[in-house]
């Protein structure tokens, strides 16, 4: 199949899901609204209880301008899996890729176009909540600017997992435990406190999350502190989401072509 004629399928899928939103529109804009509320909540109340925090490389930054990245990220994260969640319900209850399956769409355009439309709700929130924090004073370096690519390769990673998990859930008490494994990552991806503040187990397992390389690109971007510890968290990343999507392919492909 011709390259243009395959992404012209998977943009039908963007297309069809931008034209939905176009007519529910505060839906799409109050995904922003919790990071925000912990931002505010931070910046407010936590501000005189813990001014400072010491990073791994022993630089001091506030405390408001080290969660901010990391909220960054995980509004990012929020918007993506809220939409390819709901594929579960497209899946069990709407039958609408079985009309799609009709047309000469086929599963890896469906995979795309869904995961596509989710890494730009979930990029939308993360440039979004970039402008808030501009608009609040927070933004002090031209390398901030890059956490837009940070919030839409956040939003790709769990994009896809959010996807491949949807194909595997029976039932909707199991949508919980997807619930419980964002929240979760949410608390404990050094969002909210240094890595070095956890049990060394723990760090283990925090070097697991997606959303904790999310984070630490962030973090660093925000801070103007680049690394080249940025190229494995963005490989990390990378592979992660290309080995998701690829799951989230076959298993619609074996739930329609049997």
């Amino acid at each position: 199949m011709p390259a243009d004629e395959y992404w012209g399928l998977a943009r039908v899928i963007v297309e069809r899901s931008a034209r939905l939103y176009l007519r529910a529109w505060p839906i799409l804009i109050s995904g922003v609204v919790e990071p925000l509320f912990y931002l505010l909540a931070v910046a407010v109340g936590f501000r005189s209880l813990v001014p400072t925090v010491t990073l791994a490389d022993g630089t001091v930054v506030s405390y408001v301008n080290f969660v901010a990245p990391a909220l960054l990220a995980a509004s990012a994260m929020n918007g993506a899996i809220s939409e390819t969640l709901s594929i579960y319900f497209k899946l069990r209850y709407d039958k609408l890729y079985e009309a799609m399956l009709t047309t000469p769409i086929g599963p890896l355009d469906i995979a795309v176009g869904e995961v596509g439309w989710a890494v730009l709700r979930g990029g939308f929130y993360g440039t979004l909540f970039l402008g808030v924090l501009a608009a609040l004073g927070l933004v002090t370096t031209p390398w901030a600017l890059l956490l837009i690519p940070v919030g839409l390769l956040v939003s790709f990673v769990f994009a896809t997992l959010g996807m491949a998990c949807a194909t595997a859930l029976r039932s909707n008490a199991q949508l919980e435990y997807v619930t419980l494994a964002s929240t979760a990552m949410f608390l404990f991806s050094a969002t909210f406190f240094p890595l070095s503040s956890y049990p060394a187990p723990l760090q283990f397992l925090v070097h697991l999350s997606p959303l904790y390389h999310g984070v630490e690109l962030a973090r660093m971007f925000f801070l103007g502190t680049p690394a080249l510890s940025a190229l494995l968290h963005v490989a990390y990343l990378a592979v992660l989401a290309v080995g998701a999507l690829h799951v989230a392919r076959l298993r619609l492909r074996g739930m329609f072509l049997r």
